[in-house]
Protein backbone atom coordinates (compact mmCIF):
# COMPACT_ATOMS: atom_id res chain seq x y z
CA UNK A 1 0.00 0.00 0.00
CA UNK A 2 0.98 3.39 -1.11
CA UNK A 3 1.09 6.37 2.12
CA UNK A 4 0.82 10.16 1.31
CA UNK A 5 0.24 13.43 3.23
CA UNK A 6 -1.46 16.59 1.99
CA UNK A 7 -3.65 19.07 3.39
CA UNK A 8 -7.00 19.71 1.75
CA UNK A 9 -11.38 19.71 2.93
CA UNK A 10 -13.04 16.27 3.62
CA UNK A 11 -16.05 17.52 1.69
CA UNK A 12 -14.26 17.78 -1.48
CA UNK A 13 -12.01 14.25 -1.13
CA UNK A 14 -12.65 12.47 -4.11
CA UNK A 15 -11.52 8.93 -2.97
CA UNK A 16 -12.97 5.68 -1.95
CA UNK A 17 -13.58 6.64 1.59
CA UNK A 18 -13.05 9.54 4.06
CA UNK A 19 -11.94 8.90 7.91
CA UNK A 20 -12.83 11.00 10.86
CA UNK A 21 -13.39 10.54 14.04
CA UNK A 22 -16.75 11.22 17.20
CA UNK A 23 -15.76 12.13 20.30
CA UNK A 24 -17.82 10.22 23.08
CA UNK A 25 -21.22 11.74 23.90
CA UNK A 26 -21.68 12.72 20.34
CA UNK A 27 -19.01 15.40 20.44
CA UNK A 28 -17.71 15.57 16.61
CA UNK A 29 -14.18 16.67 15.68
CA UNK A 30 -13.94 19.63 12.75
CA UNK A 31 -13.45 17.31 10.18
CA UNK A 32 -16.82 15.09 11.13
CA UNK A 33 -18.52 18.71 11.43
CA UNK A 34 -18.00 19.55 8.08
CA UNK A 35 -19.00 15.96 6.82
CA UNK A 36 -22.39 16.96 9.22
CA UNK A 37 -23.22 20.06 7.60
CA UNK A 38 -22.56 18.95 3.82
CA UNK A 39 -24.82 16.02 4.49
CA UNK A 40 -27.73 17.94 6.21
CA UNK A 41 -27.09 16.42 9.33
CA UNK A 42 -26.78 12.92 8.43
CA UNK A 43 -23.74 12.10 11.22
CA UNK A 44 -26.15 13.61 13.48
CA UNK A 45 -29.06 11.90 12.83
CA UNK A 46 -26.77 8.52 12.90
CA UNK A 47 -25.94 9.60 16.27
CA UNK A 48 -28.98 10.13 17.63
CA UNK A 49 -29.84 7.11 16.66
CA UNK A 50 -27.31 5.15 18.56
CA UNK A 51 -25.63 3.87 15.68
CA UNK A 52 -22.10 5.72 16.72
CA UNK A 53 -21.85 6.77 20.08
CA UNK A 54 -17.90 7.18 19.77
CA UNK A 55 -16.90 5.12 22.62
CA UNK A 56 -13.42 3.93 21.77
CA UNK A 57 -12.32 2.25 18.79
CA UNK A 58 -15.70 1.70 17.59
CA UNK A 59 -16.44 2.13 14.05
CA UNK A 60 -19.60 2.63 11.49
CA UNK A 61 -19.59 2.48 7.59
CA UNK A 62 -21.67 4.79 5.77
CA UNK A 63 -22.33 4.73 2.00
CA UNK A 64 -23.58 7.35 -0.09
CA UNK A 65 -23.18 10.05 1.81
CA UNK A 66 -24.68 13.59 0.52
CA UNK A 67 -23.28 16.31 -0.55
CA UNK A 68 -19.37 15.00 -0.10
CA UNK A 69 -17.13 13.68 -2.89
CA UNK A 70 -16.20 10.42 -1.64
CA UNK A 71 -18.09 7.12 -1.80
CA UNK A 72 -17.86 5.84 1.63
CA UNK A 73 -17.37 7.65 5.27
CA UNK A 74 -15.88 5.72 7.72
CA UNK A 75 -16.80 7.22 11.69
CA UNK A 76 -14.31 6.08 14.76
CA UNK A 77 -14.96 6.31 18.32
CA UNK A 78 -12.62 8.47 19.79
CA UNK A 79 -13.75 8.04 23.58
CA UNK A 80 -13.82 10.74 25.91
CA UNK A 81 -12.11 13.85 24.64
CA UNK A 82 -10.93 14.92 28.03
CA UNK A 83 -9.27 11.24 28.34
CA UNK A 84 -7.79 11.52 25.21
CA UNK A 85 -4.28 10.34 24.79
CA UNK A 86 -1.24 9.06 22.86
CA UNK A 87 -2.35 5.46 23.93
CA UNK A 88 -6.25 6.62 22.60
CA UNK A 89 -4.51 8.07 19.57
CA UNK A 90 -2.80 4.65 18.54
CA UNK A 91 -5.67 2.94 19.57
CA UNK A 92 -8.07 4.84 16.90
CA UNK A 93 -5.80 4.26 14.20
CA UNK A 94 -5.11 0.52 14.71
CA UNK A 95 -9.55 0.54 14.87
CA UNK A 96 -9.77 2.85 11.68
CA UNK A 97 -7.02 0.16 10.00
CA UNK A 98 -8.77 -2.96 10.62
CA UNK A 99 -12.30 -1.14 9.42
CA UNK A 100 -11.17 -0.16 6.52
CA UNK A 101 -9.00 -3.71 5.83
CA UNK A 102 -13.01 -4.91 5.89
CA UNK A 103 -13.98 -2.29 2.49
CA UNK A 104 -14.17 -2.21 -1.00
CA UNK A 105 -12.17 0.77 -0.37
CA UNK A 106 -9.15 1.53 -3.08
CA UNK A 107 -8.40 4.54 -1.31
CA UNK A 108 -8.86 6.79 1.95
CA UNK A 109 -8.18 10.20 3.27
CA UNK A 110 -7.96 10.11 6.85
CA UNK A 111 -8.71 12.90 9.29
CA UNK A 112 -7.61 11.20 12.43
CA UNK A 113 -3.99 13.30 12.00
CA UNK A 114 -5.46 16.09 13.07
CA UNK A 115 -6.73 15.49 16.61
CA UNK A 116 -4.47 16.66 19.13
CA UNK A 117 -2.30 15.25 21.24
CA UNK A 118 -0.67 16.66 24.66
CA UNK A 119 3.15 17.93 23.70
CA UNK A 120 2.94 15.67 19.91
CA UNK A 121 3.45 17.56 16.80
CA UNK A 122 2.16 16.60 13.47
CA UNK A 123 5.55 14.71 12.71
CA UNK A 124 4.38 12.55 15.29
CA UNK A 125 0.84 12.21 14.64
CA UNK A 126 1.62 11.23 10.80
CA UNK A 127 4.42 8.92 12.36
CA UNK A 128 1.94 6.81 14.88
CA UNK A 129 -1.09 6.77 12.36
CA UNK A 130 1.37 4.99 10.17
CA UNK A 131 2.99 2.36 12.40
CA UNK A 132 0.00 1.36 13.38
CA UNK A 133 -2.22 1.12 10.40
CA UNK A 134 1.02 -0.89 9.56
CA UNK A 135 0.86 -3.35 12.21
CA UNK A 136 -2.63 -3.97 11.95
CA UNK A 137 -2.03 -4.43 7.73
CA UNK A 138 0.64 -7.17 8.22
CA UNK A 139 0.52 -11.09 7.59
CA UNK A 140 2.49 -13.27 7.89
CA UNK A 141 0.74 -16.09 5.34
CA UNK A 142 4.43 -17.24 3.62
CA UNK A 143 4.36 -20.88 4.93
CA UNK A 144 0.67 -21.86 4.05
CA UNK A 145 0.30 -23.59 1.22
CA UNK A 146 -0.10 -22.65 -2.46
CA UNK A 147 -3.68 -23.64 -2.31
CA UNK A 148 -4.25 -21.47 0.92
CA UNK A 149 -2.35 -18.61 -0.08
CA UNK A 150 -5.01 -18.43 -3.02
CA UNK A 151 -8.08 -18.01 -1.12
CA UNK A 152 -6.48 -15.86 1.25
CA UNK A 153 -8.65 -12.51 0.67
CA UNK A 154 -6.51 -9.56 0.65
CA UNK A 155 -7.83 -5.75 1.18
CA UNK A 156 -8.43 -3.37 -1.64
CA UNK A 157 -7.23 -0.72 -0.38
CA UNK A 158 -3.81 0.66 -2.39
CA UNK A 159 -3.58 3.94 -0.97
CA UNK A 160 -4.32 5.43 2.05
CA UNK A 161 -3.67 9.58 2.73
CA UNK A 162 -3.09 11.09 6.30
CA UNK A 163 -4.45 14.72 6.35
CA UNK A 164 -2.70 18.03 8.26
CA UNK A 165 -4.56 21.13 9.12
CA UNK A 166 -2.04 23.51 7.04
CA UNK A 167 0.03 23.40 3.91
CA UNK A 168 2.67 25.14 6.88
CA UNK A 169 2.18 21.10 8.31
CA UNK A 170 2.68 19.13 5.34
CA UNK A 171 6.82 19.06 5.58
CA UNK A 172 6.38 17.80 9.50
CA UNK A 173 4.04 15.30 8.60
CA UNK A 174 6.31 14.04 5.40
CA UNK A 175 9.02 13.74 7.81
CA UNK A 176 6.88 11.37 10.15
CA UNK A 177 5.67 9.17 7.48
CA UNK A 178 9.30 8.49 6.15
CA UNK A 179 10.08 7.73 9.48
CA UNK A 180 6.83 5.11 10.02
CA UNK A 181 7.73 3.73 6.57
CA UNK A 182 11.02 2.79 7.02
CA UNK A 183 10.52 1.93 11.21
CA UNK A 184 7.64 -0.41 9.61
CA UNK A 185 10.02 -2.36 6.92
CA UNK A 186 12.37 -3.04 9.43
CA UNK A 187 9.76 -4.39 11.94
CA UNK A 188 8.22 -6.38 9.47
CA UNK A 189 11.44 -7.82 8.74
CA UNK A 190 12.00 -8.69 12.43
CA UNK A 191 8.57 -9.78 12.49
CA UNK A 192 9.29 -12.68 9.31
CA UNK A 193 12.71 -13.68 10.78
CA UNK A 194 10.98 -14.52 14.08
CA UNK A 195 7.47 -15.95 13.02
CA UNK A 196 10.06 -18.01 10.43
CA UNK A 197 9.27 -21.90 12.08
CA UNK A 198 12.89 -23.35 13.53
CA UNK A 199 13.94 -25.83 10.09
CA UNK A 200 13.90 -22.43 8.20
CA UNK A 201 14.96 -19.48 9.86
CA UNK A 202 18.45 -21.49 11.28
CA UNK A 203 21.89 -19.21 12.18
CA UNK A 204 23.04 -19.70 8.35
CA UNK A 205 19.46 -18.27 7.21
CA UNK A 206 20.12 -15.53 9.58
CA UNK A 207 23.26 -15.05 8.36
CA UNK A 208 21.73 -15.09 4.84
CA UNK A 209 19.65 -12.31 5.67
CA UNK A 210 22.30 -9.98 6.58
CA UNK A 211 24.48 -10.48 3.91
CA UNK A 212 21.28 -9.84 1.71
CA UNK A 213 20.41 -6.46 3.77
CA UNK A 214 24.00 -5.39 2.87
CA UNK A 215 24.36 -5.64 -0.54
CA UNK A 216 20.77 -3.99 -0.79
CA UNK A 217 21.67 -0.86 1.08
CA UNK A 218 25.57 -1.05 1.02
CA UNK A 219 26.98 -1.73 3.96
CA UNK A 220 29.43 -4.36 5.23
CA UNK A 221 28.76 -7.79 6.44
CA UNK A 222 31.42 -10.15 7.55
CA UNK A 223 30.20 -14.09 9.12
CA UNK A 224 32.56 -16.07 11.68
CA UNK A 225 32.41 -19.47 11.02
CA UNK A 226 32.77 -21.73 14.60
CA UNK A 227 36.47 -22.38 13.52
CA UNK A 228 36.90 -18.45 13.95
CA UNK A 229 35.02 -18.67 17.34
CA UNK A 230 37.34 -21.65 18.35
CA UNK A 231 40.23 -19.38 17.42
CA UNK A 232 39.19 -16.34 19.07
CA UNK A 233 38.78 -18.59 22.57
CA UNK A 234 34.90 -18.25 22.49
CA UNK A 235 34.04 -21.06 24.38
CA UNK A 236 31.02 -20.04 26.00
CA UNK A 237 29.28 -19.51 22.78
CA UNK A 238 30.30 -22.98 21.20
CA UNK A 239 29.59 -24.99 24.09
CA UNK A 240 25.34 -23.76 23.34
CA UNK A 241 25.94 -24.93 19.58
CA UNK A 242 27.28 -28.16 20.51
CA UNK A 243 24.21 -30.33 20.61
CA UNK A 244 23.20 -28.90 17.07
CA UNK A 245 23.83 -29.83 13.73
CA UNK A 246 23.41 -26.41 12.71
CA UNK A 247 26.76 -24.31 12.40
CA UNK A 248 26.53 -21.37 14.91
CA UNK A 249 26.96 -17.51 13.05
CA UNK A 250 28.81 -14.38 14.41
CA UNK A 251 26.81 -12.47 12.38
CA UNK A 252 28.72 -8.79 12.26
CA UNK A 253 26.92 -5.76 10.18
CA UNK A 254 29.37 -2.79 9.79
CA UNK A 255 26.96 0.69 8.79
CA UNK A 256 29.48 3.33 8.90
CA UNK A 257 27.85 6.03 7.23
CA UNK A 258 28.94 8.84 9.76
CA UNK A 259 31.74 10.77 10.49
CA UNK A 260 35.14 8.57 9.29
CA UNK A 261 36.90 7.36 12.26
CA UNK A 262 33.87 8.07 14.74
CA UNK A 263 33.50 5.34 17.50
CA UNK A 264 30.26 3.07 16.69
CA UNK A 265 27.52 2.31 18.65
CA UNK A 266 27.18 -1.20 18.83
CA UNK A 267 24.23 -3.42 18.84
CA UNK A 268 24.25 -6.85 19.57
CA UNK A 269 21.68 -9.46 19.98
CA UNK A 270 20.66 -13.32 21.37
CA UNK A 271 20.36 -14.96 17.87
CA UNK A 272 18.80 -18.60 19.56
CA UNK A 273 17.26 -19.73 16.45
CA UNK A 274 15.74 -22.41 18.51
CA UNK A 275 15.86 -23.07 21.73
CA UNK A 276 14.70 -26.89 23.46
CA UNK A 277 16.97 -26.06 26.58
CA UNK A 278 19.91 -28.31 25.91
CA UNK A 279 20.13 -31.29 28.40
CA UNK A 280 18.22 -28.78 30.42
CA UNK A 281 15.66 -29.78 28.55
CA UNK A 282 12.44 -27.51 28.36
CA UNK A 283 8.37 -28.61 29.12
CA UNK A 284 6.97 -29.21 26.07
CA UNK A 285 4.01 -27.37 26.44
CA UNK A 286 4.85 -23.89 24.28
CA UNK A 287 8.10 -25.17 23.48
CA UNK A 288 6.70 -24.12 19.69
CA UNK A 289 7.52 -20.71 21.03
CA UNK A 290 10.94 -20.88 21.32
CA UNK A 291 11.65 -20.05 17.43
CA UNK A 292 10.76 -16.76 18.97
CA UNK A 293 14.57 -16.76 20.88
CA UNK A 294 16.28 -15.22 18.56
CA UNK A 295 14.20 -11.89 18.33
CA UNK A 296 16.92 -10.04 20.19
CA UNK A 297 18.75 -10.89 16.85
CA UNK A 298 15.95 -10.29 14.23
CA UNK A 299 15.52 -7.10 16.23
CA UNK A 300 19.25 -5.96 15.41
CA UNK A 301 18.81 -6.67 11.93
CA UNK A 302 15.40 -4.80 11.52
CA UNK A 303 17.08 -1.88 12.87
CA UNK A 304 19.45 -1.82 10.49
CA UNK A 305 17.27 -1.98 7.60
CA UNK A 306 15.04 0.83 9.16
CA UNK A 307 18.47 2.77 9.61
CA UNK A 308 20.07 2.14 6.33
CA UNK A 309 16.66 2.97 4.89
CA UNK A 310 16.47 6.40 6.72
CA UNK A 311 20.34 6.77 5.48
CA UNK A 312 21.06 8.12 8.91
CA UNK A 313 24.65 9.68 9.33
CA UNK A 314 25.99 7.55 11.74
CA UNK A 315 28.63 4.85 13.11
CA UNK A 316 26.80 1.67 13.95
CA UNK A 317 27.46 -2.06 14.32
CA UNK A 318 25.45 -4.59 14.09
CA UNK A 319 26.41 -8.17 16.18
CA UNK A 320 24.01 -10.76 15.97
CA UNK A 321 25.44 -14.18 17.74
CA UNK A 322 23.08 -16.80 15.99
CA UNK A 323 22.68 -20.80 17.35
CA UNK A 324 20.56 -23.49 18.30
CA UNK A 325 20.30 -24.97 21.68
CA UNK A 326 19.32 -28.68 21.23
CA UNK A 327 19.85 -31.88 23.63
CA UNK A 328 22.83 -34.27 21.94
CA UNK A 329 25.23 -36.78 22.48
CA UNK A 330 27.73 -33.87 22.30
CA UNK A 331 25.51 -31.33 24.36
CA UNK A 332 26.94 -29.72 27.20
CA UNK A 333 26.24 -30.96 30.34
CA UNK A 334 24.99 -29.48 33.73
CA UNK A 335 28.06 -29.00 35.67
CA UNK A 336 30.54 -28.26 32.46
CA UNK A 337 32.64 -25.19 32.56
CA UNK A 338 33.78 -23.60 29.88
CA UNK A 339 36.33 -20.49 29.40
CA UNK A 340 34.92 -17.61 27.86
CA UNK A 341 36.80 -15.22 24.90
CA UNK A 342 36.98 -12.91 28.05
CA UNK A 343 39.01 -15.73 29.84
CA UNK A 344 36.36 -15.57 32.27
CA UNK A 345 35.59 -19.73 33.68
CA UNK A 346 31.59 -20.08 33.56
CA UNK A 347 29.85 -23.61 35.84
CA UNK A 348 27.01 -24.27 33.52
CA UNK A 349 24.86 -25.65 36.38
CA UNK A 350 21.29 -24.89 33.36
CA UNK A 351 21.69 -25.16 29.91
CA UNK A 352 18.68 -23.88 29.66
CA UNK A 353 20.68 -20.36 30.64
CA UNK A 354 22.22 -20.46 27.20
CA UNK A 355 21.08 -16.70 26.09
CA UNK A 356 24.01 -14.97 28.91
CA UNK A 357 26.76 -17.65 27.58
CA UNK A 358 26.03 -16.67 23.83
CA UNK A 359 25.73 -12.85 24.24
CA UNK A 360 29.18 -12.71 26.72
CA UNK A 361 31.37 -14.33 23.80
CA UNK A 362 29.30 -11.98 21.51
CA UNK A 363 29.94 -8.87 24.19
CA UNK A 364 33.63 -9.29 24.19
CA UNK A 365 33.89 -9.75 20.40
CA UNK A 366 32.21 -6.26 20.21
CA UNK A 367 34.48 -4.62 22.67
CA UNK A 368 37.44 -5.39 21.70
CA UNK A 369 37.29 -5.66 18.02
CA UNK A 370 35.19 -1.95 17.70
CA UNK A 371 35.66 -0.60 21.43
CA UNK A 372 32.02 1.25 20.59
CA UNK A 373 31.23 4.50 22.33
CA UNK A 374 28.20 2.78 23.01
CA UNK A 375 26.62 -0.76 23.37
CA UNK A 376 23.09 -1.70 23.75
CA UNK A 377 22.33 -5.56 23.67
CA UNK A 378 18.98 -7.34 23.29
CA UNK A 379 17.70 -10.52 24.53
CA UNK A 380 14.79 -12.90 25.37
CA UNK A 381 16.41 -13.55 28.10
CA UNK A 382 14.22 -14.35 31.03
CA UNK A 383 11.26 -15.38 32.09
CA UNK A 384 11.53 -13.60 35.14
CA UNK A 385 11.02 -10.37 33.70
CA UNK A 386 8.00 -11.68 32.18
CA UNK A 387 6.50 -12.37 35.43
CA UNK A 388 7.95 -8.41 36.62
CA UNK A 389 6.58 -6.73 33.83
CA UNK A 390 4.27 -8.29 31.41
CA UNK A 391 3.96 -7.78 27.93
CA UNK A 392 3.80 -4.06 27.86
CA UNK A 393 7.30 -3.02 29.06
CA UNK A 394 10.61 -4.47 28.04
CA UNK A 395 13.46 -4.18 30.97
CA UNK A 396 16.09 -1.83 31.49
CA UNK A 397 19.35 -2.19 32.61
CA UNK A 398 22.58 0.18 32.25
CA UNK A 399 25.91 0.89 33.74
CA UNK A 400 24.96 4.82 32.50
CA UNK A 401 22.35 6.81 33.36
CA UNK A 402 22.72 8.86 30.74
CA UNK A 403 22.51 6.15 28.00
CA UNK A 404 19.29 4.48 30.19
CA UNK A 405 17.33 8.01 30.08
CA UNK A 406 17.88 8.41 26.23
CA UNK A 407 17.00 4.92 25.69
CA UNK A 408 13.61 5.25 28.11
CA UNK A 409 12.71 8.25 26.51
CA UNK A 410 12.85 7.18 23.14
CA UNK A 411 11.03 4.52 23.85
CA UNK A 412 8.31 6.85 24.95
CA UNK A 413 8.21 8.67 22.42
CA UNK A 414 8.10 6.17 19.74
CA UNK A 415 5.47 4.02 22.25
CA UNK A 416 7.73 0.99 22.58
CA UNK A 417 8.60 1.58 26.09
CA UNK A 418 11.17 0.28 28.78
CA UNK A 419 11.31 -0.13 32.38
CA UNK A 420 14.27 0.07 34.33
CA UNK A 421 15.71 -1.86 36.69
CA UNK A 422 18.82 -2.32 39.15
CA UNK A 423 21.80 -3.39 38.63
CA UNK A 424 23.39 -3.02 41.81
CA UNK A 425 26.98 -4.50 43.05
CA UNK A 426 24.87 -6.42 45.83
CA UNK A 427 23.26 -8.69 42.95
CA UNK A 428 26.78 -9.87 41.70
CA UNK A 429 27.03 -12.35 44.43
CA UNK A 430 24.11 -14.57 43.70
CA UNK A 431 26.25 -15.99 40.69
CA UNK A 432 29.49 -16.74 42.53
CA UNK A 433 30.47 -20.75 41.81
CA UNK A 434 32.31 -22.84 43.72
CA UNK A 435 34.42 -24.21 41.10
CA UNK A 436 34.62 -21.53 38.60
CA UNK A 437 34.68 -17.80 38.09
CA UNK A 438 30.87 -17.62 37.54
CA UNK A 439 27.70 -19.52 37.58
CA UNK A 440 25.23 -19.16 34.76
CA UNK A 441 22.59 -18.94 37.10
CA UNK A 442 22.02 -17.92 40.63
CA UNK A 443 23.88 -19.75 43.35
CA UNK A 444 22.62 -17.83 45.65
CA UNK A 445 18.34 -16.64 46.24
CA UNK A 446 17.87 -19.03 43.41
CA UNK A 447 14.44 -17.93 42.20
CA UNK A 448 14.87 -14.48 42.96
CA UNK A 449 15.45 -11.60 40.77
CA UNK A 450 16.05 -13.86 37.45
CA UNK A 451 16.27 -10.76 35.09
CA UNK A 452 18.56 -8.89 37.14
CA UNK A 453 20.67 -11.84 37.74
CA UNK A 454 20.82 -12.16 34.04
CA UNK A 455 21.93 -9.21 33.44
CA UNK A 456 24.70 -8.85 36.56
CA UNK A 457 25.91 -12.14 34.32
CA UNK A 458 26.31 -9.61 31.16
CA UNK A 459 27.60 -6.76 33.40
CA UNK A 460 30.44 -9.04 33.81
CA UNK A 461 31.55 -8.87 30.28
CA UNK A 462 30.78 -5.02 29.59
CA UNK A 463 32.35 -2.70 32.19
CA UNK A 464 34.63 -1.35 29.93
CA UNK A 465 31.79 0.02 28.24
CA UNK A 466 29.17 2.48 28.27
CA UNK A 467 26.48 -0.44 27.91
CA UNK A 468 22.94 -1.12 28.20
CA UNK A 469 20.70 -4.49 28.27
CA UNK A 470 17.24 -5.17 27.02
CA UNK A 471 15.44 -8.36 28.66
CA UNK A 472 12.78 -8.06 25.85
CA UNK A 473 11.02 -11.79 27.11
CA UNK A 474 7.56 -10.34 27.43
CA UNK A 475 7.62 -8.05 24.45
CA UNK A 476 9.43 -9.44 21.47
CA UNK A 477 6.34 -12.21 20.82
CA UNK A 478 2.81 -12.15 22.03
CA UNK A 479 0.57 -15.10 21.80
CA UNK A 480 1.65 -17.15 18.75
CA UNK A 481 2.89 -13.84 16.74
CA UNK A 482 6.50 -11.57 16.47
CA UNK A 483 5.90 -8.19 17.82
CA UNK A 484 9.11 -6.61 16.06
CA UNK A 485 9.87 -5.16 19.75
CA UNK A 486 12.61 -3.14 19.98
CA UNK A 487 12.78 -2.10 16.46
CA UNK A 488 11.05 0.68 16.85
CA UNK A 489 12.79 1.59 20.31
CA UNK A 490 16.59 0.97 18.74
CA UNK A 491 15.50 3.17 15.83
CA UNK A 492 13.88 6.53 17.29
CA UNK A 493 17.36 6.05 19.37
CA UNK A 494 19.09 6.09 16.48
CA UNK A 495 17.32 8.73 14.68
CA UNK A 496 18.15 10.78 18.04
CA UNK A 497 21.64 10.74 17.94
CA UNK A 498 21.88 11.00 14.23
CA UNK A 499 19.79 14.78 14.70
CA UNK A 500 21.78 15.53 17.74
CA UNK A 501 25.29 14.80 16.08
CA UNK A 502 24.04 16.67 13.04
CA UNK A 503 23.39 19.77 15.07
CA UNK A 504 26.68 19.89 16.67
Amino acid sequence: MEYFVKSGNPEKQRVACVIVGIFDRRNTTEAAETIDKASDGLLGSIMRRGDMDGKLGRTVVLHNVSGVFCDRVLLVGLGKERDFDEAAFRKVHSAAARALRNTGAIDAVSYLTHLPVKGRDYQWNVLQAALATGTEFYRFDEMRGEKSREDIVLPKIERLTFDVPRRSDLPAGEKGLQEAQAITEGVSLAKRLSNLPGNICTPTFLAQTAIDLGKKYEFTVKILEESDMEALGMGALLSVSRGSRQPAKLIIMEYLKGTAGEAPIALVGKGLTFDAGGISIKPAAKMDEMKFDMCGGASVIGAFAAMAELKLSINVIGVVAASENLPDGAASKPGDIVTSMAGITIEVLNTDAEGRLILCDALTYTERTYDPRICIDMATLTGACVVALGSHASGLFSNQPGLARQLLAAGEQIGDRAWELPLWNEYDGQIKSEFADIANIATVGAGEAGAIVAAMFLHRFTKKMKWAHLDIAGTAWHGKAATGRPVPLLTQYLINVAAKRGDD
